[in-house]
Order: structure tokens, then C-alpha cells, then sequence
């Protein structure tokens, strides 16, 4: 993989979008590298949570203008599937997802963010989707992914507009849970993830199935799948570890994944 690192520190796996002197913008190569992380981190046996930050002083500045500026309609749409596979299969992954926004996330950038299930924002970090304001619309889930998060207003707003917004801002309208220093970026995205890593996984990967496809239908079907959920959890070793060091009044802990 040319321009995405994964480094894996115990459970948890860090990846880095990784061409800062195009400020890690997307372009095909790097969706392709990005997939292929991906598809590690599903094979692996190891990954409890996923970091995903950028190198250098962006998150992603965007996808390639340089190369979507001789796209026809046909390779726009071409574009536009291929990134959205792409991200579906980052939101879907059944490890939770943090991301770790270090500077610009724009367009493409924002909506990797938003593919995340947890965003955490560097005080230098950069929100918006300036599509419009190139011609084009968001072509990666931005349209669909930002008014779930921050309600249709916001999103429209932030999308008509082309408008760029700060770390703050960002908290302010739910877009990100943290803000922090820069240099405690990574420190405290490591932190959320061992909090994440020291629960049972198969109750974390169920929780953040429900939340994930229970946002996507109504009420009494989401209810639906937490049932189903529920009773899955309980029919793991996990549990009755977790109950009977409740009942035990032990700290410590052994979850085995099964």
C-alpha cells in the first residue's frame, strides 16, 4: 500500500492516510489502498478498534481535483461508487472506528470522518464540504451521512454554502465528540480505544451493529435487531465472565471473544 500505513498496537490498529504533500488527498490509488487496509483489519483476529488519522497536517484536504478535472459524467459516477464502496465498508467494519482529525477534512475528507463511528478533532482540525462551490456535489456520503449527524438544516447549510467550519464548530453541531491540543490528538484517540478494548467484543461489535442499522429504519425494527443482540451476548462465555465478576465483585476482568 503506497499512501496508507496500518501499524498494529496490540488490539488496536492504527491507519494513516499517508501523501501529505497532496495534503492526502484521494485520488483512486489511495481509495484502493485504503481498501485493501480495510480488508486486512477484517481478516484480522487481533483488531478490536481501528485508529484512522492522516500524516502531516491534514486529515484529507479532499478528493483529487487534479485528477476528477478531466472526469466526464460516466467516470464522475464510476468515481463516486467505488469511494462510496469504500466507505460503506469502513462504516460497516464490525470494529468501531475512531477518527483521529488532525487538520483538513474536507469533502472526501469530511465524509471519510463521518464514515468513523467516533470523530475526534485536533483544535486545528477543519470541517466542510466546499463540493458546490467546484461545480460538483459530495460524491462520497456526504449528502446523506451529514444531515443524519447534524439534522438536514446544518447539513444543508454546511453543503449550500460550501462553508468550512472549526474544531469548535464542529463540536458544537455534534460532527465531533472531542476537541483537544494537537499534540494530545493521537494520546487521547489511543485512550478511547483501550476504554473500547477493555469491554467484551462481541458486546461491542453487537452494540455498534444495532446503533449502526437501527439509525437506518424505524423504531420497532431497530428495537428489533437489539433483541436479537441481546440475546446473541447472552449466549456467550463473555458474559458470564462480565456478570460473574459483577456478582464477584472482582475489578479484573478476561474476555475471550466467544
Amino acid at each position: 500500500m503506497s499512501f496508507v500505513k496500518l501499524e498494529q498496537q496490540g488490539p488496536v490498529a492504527v491507519l494513516t492516510i499517508d501523501r501529505p504533500e497532496a495534503l492526502n488527498a484521494l485520488n483512486t490509488q489511495v481509495l484502493q489502498d485504503l481498501d485493501d487496509a480495510i480488508a486486512q483489519v477484517e481478516q484480522s483476529q487481533q483488531t478490536q478498534v481501528v485508529i484512522l488519522t492522516g500524516a502531516g497536517r491534514s486529515f484529507v484536504a479532499g478528493a483529487d481535483i487534479g485528477e476528477m478535472k478531466g472526469f466526464s459524467a460516466i467516470d464522475g459516477k464510476r468515481f463516486g461508487v467505488r469511494g462510496g464502496e469504500v466507505f460503506l465498508r469502513l462504516e460497516n467494519l464490525a470494529v468501531p472506528v475512531i477518527a483521529a482529525v488532525n487538520g483538513f477534512a474536507l469533502g472526501g475528507g469530511c465524509e471519510l470522518a463521518m464514515a468513523c463511528d467516533i470523530r475526534l478533532a485536533s483544535e486545528k482540525a477543519k470541517f466542510g464540504q466546499p463540493e458546490v462551490g467546484l461545480g460538483i456535489t459530495p460524491g462520497f456520503g456526504g449528502t446523506q451521512r451529514l444531515p443524519r449527524i447534524v439534522g438536514v438544516s446544518k447539513a444543508m447549510e454546511l453543503i449550500l454554502t460550501a462553508k468550512t467550519i472549526g474544531a469548535q464548530e464542529a463540536k458544537e453541531i455534534g460532527l465531533v465528540s472531542e476537541v483537544c491540543p494537537p499534540e494530545e490528538l493521537m494520546d487521547k484517540a489511543m485512550e478511547l480505544a483501550k476504554a473500547i478494548c477493555a469491554n467484551a467484543p462481541i458486546a461491542v461489535a453487537e452494540s455498534k451493529r444495532c446503533i449502526r442499522k437501527g439509525m437506518q429504519t424505524d423504531i420497532t425494527t431497530g428495537c428489533a435487531f437489539e433483541a436479537e443482540a441481546f440475546g446473541v451476548t447472552c449466549g456467550t462465555e463473555d458474559k458470564n465472565e462480565g456478570m460473574g465478576a459483577f456478582l464477584e465483585k472482582r475489578g479484573e476482568k478476561h474476555f475471550q471473544n466467544r
